[in-house]
């Protein structure tokens, strides 16, 4: 039986996963800003057979309240072993051209709330020499584009933090595992029109992730062409890079 921490539970992909992680019988801790929709979650996860559930709210950009979010789900679940990091916006990318206060906004909730949360468990689970810490992040970190760079750069941040943190914590058998999404039709994605055959359901995403988990993966693009996909947009060249309109 996992003991599994969710922050940003209530994002589409993170429930999915939540819903698989209950059908085996493991227990949870929830944590979002929604906490109607937390409750919600919660009994539907009670009804598929999780052993514990329990919820928390919480705001990402609220960096002093991070531990006491972590004490109380070690005090709920009487310990963690698998932390999943879920939250997190799809930025304006115009907006933030135009603020660099947005920017920053941004970053704090894509980026440096996910590094402080890290920090924090990164510490517990070495002391104890096991554990697993995924986190979601985005096939827009590999390289950036026009029309997104600024959420591709808090990502890219991400991806970074998290390669280093998964070679230190290997000494302490630490899995660090880093999510590539690619397209994905979810509630935050509801505004892109003319979705095709790239885009995944977060069912499909959440089944690869709990997956890579399982197999104790370090880097995990799903569904998994993106890997494909990002290797050729990572290798065009800068000058016919800039020409094209990604």
């Amino acid at each position: 039986m996992r003991k599994v921490l969710i922050i940003g539970a209530t994002s589409a992909i993170a429930e999915a996963t939540a819903r698989i992680f209950a059908t085996r019988g493991d227990a949870l801790f929830l944590v979002a800003r929604n906490a109607d929709r937390l409750q919600a979650i919660k009994a539907d996860l009670d009804v598929r057979g999780a052993v514990r559930t329990a919820t928390a709210t919480l705001d990402v950009a609220d960096f002093a309240a991070h531990q006491a979010i972590i004490d109380h789900a070690e005090r709920e679940l009487g310990g963690l072993d698998t932390v999943l990091i879920a939250h997190g916006t799809l930025s304006d990318q115009g907006e933030c051209e135009k603020s660099a206060a947005a920017l920053r906004r941004e970053f704090d909730i894509n980026a440096l709330s996910t590094m402080a949360l890290l920090t924090s468990l990164a510490n517990l689970f070495e002391a104890r020499k096991a554990g697993t810490l995924a986190v979601i992040s985005s096939v827009a970190g590999d390289r950036g584009r026009q029309s997104n760079y600024v959420y591709g750069a808090a990502k890219a941040a991400v991806n970074a933090f998290l390669s280093g943190l998964r070679q230190r914590l290997a000494k302490a058998n630490v899995d660090v595992l880093t999510i590539e999404p690619g397209f994905v039709d979810t509630p935050m994605t509801a505004g892109i029109a003319n979705k095709g055959a790239l885009w995944a359901k977060p069912d499909a995403v959440a089944a690869g992730i709990v997956h890579a988990i399982d197999k104790r993966r370090s880097i995990v693009y799903l569904p998994w062409f993106w890997s494909l996909i990002m290797l050729v947009i990572r290798h065009i060249p800068e000058p016919i890079f800039k020409k094209l309109k990604l």
